[in-house]
């Protein structure tokens, strides 16, 4: 195939002085940051060598490189001739000594994206106790003889007898391979090999194994006989199966996750495949990636899965095609991607170094590529790996056993152990397990591509997405009772896990199994609101249970599903729609007998109330949930009650009882160990100390909850807590403070309909439209520093931005803002409006702020001045 990976490392010719100096200082076990030191240069200097930045470097340069990596001899004069520009041809990796044969290697290649796994190699194979042989697998394309030959290169000095390379034929037998050995190291037969190394440790690469299993097997299981003093490094498509083997399988290259489509190009440099694609990219055209294409750039190294000869294959084709055309013609059918079958470097097709036959295609696409694995898996190995293309990302073990249960088991609970089908899969490079924690299993991309198109052919797909779903719903279900309490920042982590699986279970349950998809719906309430998509969630649902199909279901899950749709409506133009779901819910779950479905339907009727305007029902749902709770000994409903009904208190102005109130729901949320309600009793707390005026309280209690909430993993009660620093910040007189805190709002804002900064609201509700409480902070600042009209600006905005939000309580302090502004009599009318609709009732500091206006409002401009002994007042007149 392309040079480089496993069929070529690229057009034989000139040592170049990046892949030298890479060569040296892995043998010597170096950083690029430890060589710069050890040499008394800059790190950037060793960085740009490596690169090919700089390819004249001065004298002075080059000889504290060299006694840096302690280099003497052949090497030493070598690597001064390279440096200067001198012509060197192909490098010769330490033969035999006395060889006047040709190279024993080809010229190793530039890996990009392979250090670490360098390094690691070159540990094994320079450790004295370290295994004989070293056995390189994975899928064609995957850089396998690339980084081979980068590592027997590296270690070649370590050797005394030096490294030789053999690529395998097709059709070779153990002669043919131990023949080829011989002649590498410029032996002229296998018997006269060990007088020829006389002793002396060698190493040696075997190439592409695969084309000939059986006979290199026994190859190297004769070879120790003859030379033990061999180590062994043998690439293929599967381990060699030899005893005493350390399989190491090749992963291809990490790609940029979807939420890194928006970074700029050196955020995107960081990921190995994205830095292999801009580096052939710069071989085939002269621009650089323009912003435009970024995002493309890091789609299509996803789509290619980070598989080097993809990669190469897909940027050659930019000669003529810029990345965002690239991904709109090819990234649907990457499988097409074709490329040359030979390995550069090595002798060309026929003329294998071993093997009597190693003629093969011209050309060869991805899919044929794939499919020389795939035909290395049995029947059941096959049917396994075509099942688990279903999942979008990373799986447990779990997940897989349920997934690739016997058929006629609909509910998996017949044991399939998954894990000797993933090892397999894992030893042919076709799975890869890099990641940490339980989901740390995935196909490599182009695998799962390949493995869902034989699904496909086979007539399994539609079976395999509808087990997909059932497997996903099951894990929801499991996962849902955790979304309440203390467990929520964890069970919202393992969905996040599973995000893309969840989204293609419900798109695929919902055209065939509209009841799982339900299913699947109502559990993901409490995680859509926690992670600030409830629109999303609610258009689910709502399709969901306006499908004829699910109107028969179980009525509790159907009560479910109506109070999740309820709930992710709440705090945003709520109506009686979502009121009468509400109610809905809370009929079935009562005619049930499920307390906890009761309990959790009065909670958010309490909210949706609240938004609409219905205040006093609101309260007695509030206390109808504390006194259930308390009667069923649910402490932490209790909790969330007391909260709830701490709104209320500030409503009616009593300050005094929302601190009571407080306190008693951060005992019980202390009692059920519940560390998220605990923060969001104390982040309460920091309001009401606002609202009293105790603003250097709020802050410094409000920082503590948002340090605490940003480590719990909760973006919208964050930002809640950000709001009220900010405010009680700009009210305190200390502008520059809020300003910095205006800058973390913005900088943590989520997409619109996000959780935001509101205040002092019921738990559950999801507060105003983020950009109000901005706006509130922006007009106090302003009207700080004395500008009336900015001021006002910001206040109005403000007041707009709250005006279908869940806490009407921002709406009143920015009219009150407005007002003090403008002195315009007519904003006090819609405050009026607000507080009536509201049942909220003014703060003594805000009527102080607003008595003047308001008796200008009812005297008019009639007035009179009267002497006092005091000097001059003013006397208004009725």
């Amino acid at each position: 195939m392309t040079p480089g990976h496993d069929q070529g490392v690229g057009a034989a010719g000139g040592v170049h002085l990046p892949d030298l100096l890479r060569r040296h200082r892995l043998a010597a076990g170096l950083t690029q940051a430890e060589l710069a030191t050890r040499a008394g240069v800059g790190v950037r200097t060793v960085r740009d060598l490596e690169r090919g930045h700089s390819s004249r470097p001065q004298r002075t340069t080059v000889e504290l490189l060299v006694g840096a990596l302690a280099l003497t001899g052949p090497a030493r004069t070598a690597f001064m001739a390279v440096a200067r520009g001198a012509a060197a041809g192909p490098e010769r990796v330490a033969p035999a000594a006395g060889s006047d044969g040709p190279p024993a290697l080809p010229a190793g290649p530039v890996l990009v994206g392979r250090d670490r796994e360098v390094a690691e190699l070159v540990q094994l194979l320079i450790d004295p106790y370290g295994p004989r042989l070293v056995g390189l697998v994975g899928l064609a394309g995957v850089g396998k003889t690339a980084l081979a030959l980068t590592v027997a290169h590296a270690v070649a000095t370590r050797y005394p007898a030096g490294a030789a390379g053999v690529p395998v034929g097709a059709g070779a037998d153990a002669d043919d391979v131990l023949a080829a050995v011989a002649a590498a190291f410029g032996a002229d037969h296998v018997d006269d090999l060990a007088t020829r190394l006389a002793g002396r440790p060698a190493v040696l690469l075997l190439d592409g194994a695969h084309g000939a299993p059986e006979g290199v097997a026994e190859a190297l299981f004769r070879l120790p006989s003859l030379v033990p003093q061999i180590r062994l490094l043998v690439t293929g498509r599967q381990p060699v199966g030899v005893p005493g083997e350390r399989v190491r399988p090749v992963a291809p290259l990490g790609v940029p996750p979807p939420e890194a489509d928006g970074e700029g190009a050196v955020a995107l440099a960081a990921y190995p495949a994205v830095a292999l694609f801009t580096t052939r990219l710069a071989q085939v055209r002269r621009e650089p990636p323009t912003p435009a294409e970024l995002p493309a750039l890091a789609a299509l190294a996803r789509r290619l899965g980070g598989l080097p000869l993809a990669i190469e294959l897909m940027a050659a084709r930019t000669r003529i095609l810029d990345l965002t055309e690239l991904l709109a013609r090819y990234g649907d059918r990457v499988l097409d991607l074709a490329g040359p079958a030979q390995r550069t470097g090595w002798p060309p097709p026929g003329q294998a170094a071993a093997g009597r036959d190693a003629t093969g295609p011209a050309v060869v696409t991805l899919r044929e590529a794939l499919a020389d694995s795939y035909r290395l898996l049995t029947p059941p190995e096959r049917e396994a790996l075509r099942r688990l293309a279903a999942f979008h990302h990373r799986w447990s073990v779990d997940l897989a056993e349920e997934l690739l249960a016997d058929e006629a088991d609909a509910d998996g609970t017949v044991t399939v152990d998954p894990v000797p089908v993933l090892d397999r899969l894992h030893d042919l490079g076709l799975l890869d397990v890099s990641a940490s924690g339980p989901f740390r299993f995935r196909l490599v991309g182009l695998v799962r591509a390949f493995a869902a198109e034989q699904a496909d052919q086979a007539g399994e797909a539609r079976a395999i997405r509808r087990r997909h779903a059932q497997v996903v719903a099951r894990l929801v279900g499991r996962t849902a009772p955790d979304l309440v309490g203390p467990g929520l920042p964890g069970a919202a982590r393992r969905l996040d896990e599973v995000a893309a699986d969840i989204a293609s279970a419900l798109e695929h349950a919902a055209a065939d199994e509209p009841e799982t998809a339900l299913l699947l719906a109502a559990g993901l309430s409490g995680w859509w609101r926690f992670r600030g998509r409830e629109a999303a969630g609610r258009q689910w649902l709502c399709r969901l249970l306006a499908d004829p199909r699910t109107a028969d279901v179980d009525p509790v899950l159907r009560a479910w599903a109506l109070l999740g749709a309820a709930e992710l409506t709440a705090g945003r133009r709520a109506g009686v729609e979502e009121v009468a779901h509400a109610r809905t819910a809370l009929a079935a779950f009562r005619v049930a007998g499920d307390v906890g479905g009761e309990l959790a339907a009065r909670t958010v009727l309490c909210s949706l109330l609240i938004a609409t305007g219905a205040h006093d029902e609101a309260r007695e749902q509030a206390e109808k949930v504390l006194v259930l709770a308390a009667r069923t000994g649910r402490i932490r409903d209790m909790a969330v009650a007391q909260n709830n009904l701490t709104w209320h208190d500030i409503r009616v102005g009593d300050l005094s009882g929302a601190r009571r109130r407080l306190a008693a729901a951060g005992r019980l949320a202390a009692q059920c160990a519940d560390q998220r309600l605990r923060l969001l009793t104390r982040a309460n707390l920091a309001e009401v100390a606002r609202l009293e005026g105790r603003y250097a309280d709020a802050v410094e209690q409000g920082r503590q909850v948002a340090a605490a909430l940003a480590d719990l993993g909760d973006p919208g009660y964050h930002r809640r807590v950000l709001g009220t620093v900010g405010l009680a910040l700009a009210q305190d007189g200390r502008a520059a403070e809020a300003t910095d805190v205006l800058r973390e709002l913005r900088t943590r804002a989520g997409p619109s309909g996000s959780p935001s900064a509101g205040r002092a609201d019921p738990v559950g509700s999801t507060g105003p439209p983020e950009d109000g409480v901005g706006a509130l902070v922006e007009g106090t600042i302003a009207l700080l520093r004395g500008d009336r009209d900015l001021a006002a600006e910001w206040f109005a905005v403000a007041a707009d931005a709250g005006g279908d939000g869940q806490d009407r309580r921002d709406v009143v302090e920015a009219l009150v803002g407005l007002a003090a502004s403008t002195t315009d009599v007519g904003v006090l009318d819609r405050l009026d409006q607000v507080c009536q609709e509201s049942g909220i009732r003014l703060l003594p500091h805000e009527e102080g702020l607003l008595y003047a206006l308001t008796v200008t409002r009812y005297v008019g401009p009639h007035r009179s001045r009267v002497t006092s002994s005091g000097g001059w007042r003013e006397r208004y007149a009725p």
